[in-house]
C-alpha cells in the first residue's frame, strides 16, 4: 500500500517466517533503514536483550517481538554506523515533526512517542502510518553516515 510519504513495509518479517502481530517496530525499522535481513536484526537484538541485566522483574522479555528498550537498541545502531541526532530536549516542546520537510534525506531510524519507524529520503516505511496528520513529534533520529 502506497500513500503520499508512506509505504507499507514489514521489514522482511513475513518473508523471514515470522507470523502474527508483534510489537517489533525497533526490529523492523533497523532492518529497513540498514538494509539488513529482518532475521539477522531480530537475532542480534534477541542476543542483546538476553545478555543485558533486567533492571526490574516487570521489564521487557528477551524477545524483540515485545519491544526493545532504547538502552539496548542504541548501542546496536551505533555499531551499524548510525549517528544519534536529538531533536527535542526536556521542556523544550516539539520542534521537529514526522514529515519529510522537517527531517533530512537519507536512511533514518526515527524515535517518536512509544514507537520507532524507518524513513528513507522523506518516505516512511512501516506497517502503519505513524504521522498523526503530520503532527507527530520527533524525539530524535539515527542517521546512517
Amino acid at each position: 500500500m502506497i500513500s503520499d510519504g508512506y509505504i507499507y513495509d514489514d521489514g522482511g518479517r513475513e518473508s523471514a517466517g515470522f507470523k502474527g502481530q508483534a510489537g517489533d517496530c525497533v526490529t523492523r525499522a533497523i532492518a529497513i533503514a540498514s538494509g539488513l535481513p529482518y532475521r539477522n536484526v531480530y537475532i542480534a537484538l534477541h542476543d542483546a536483550l538476553r545478555s543485558h541485566k533486567r533492571r526490574r522483574k516487570t521489564e521487557h522479555s528477551t524477545s524483540p517481538r515485545d519491544g526493545v528498550p532504547r538502552r539496548i537498541f542504541h548501542p546496536c545502531l551505533l555499531k551499524l554506523g548510525f549517528e544519534w541526532v536529538p531533536t527535542m530536549q526536556i521542556g523544550s516542546g516539539c520542534k521537529v515533526h514526522l514529515t519529510a520537510n522537517e527531517l533530512p534525506a537519507g536512511r533514518l531510524v526515527v524515535r517518536v512517542s512509544k514507537h520507532v519507524c524507518a524513513m528513507i529520503d522523506g518516505v516512511i516505511y512501516d506497517t502503519s502510518d505513524p504521522r498523526r496528520n503530520n503532527d507527530r513529534c520527533v524525539y530524535g533520529y539515527y542517521i546512517k553516515r
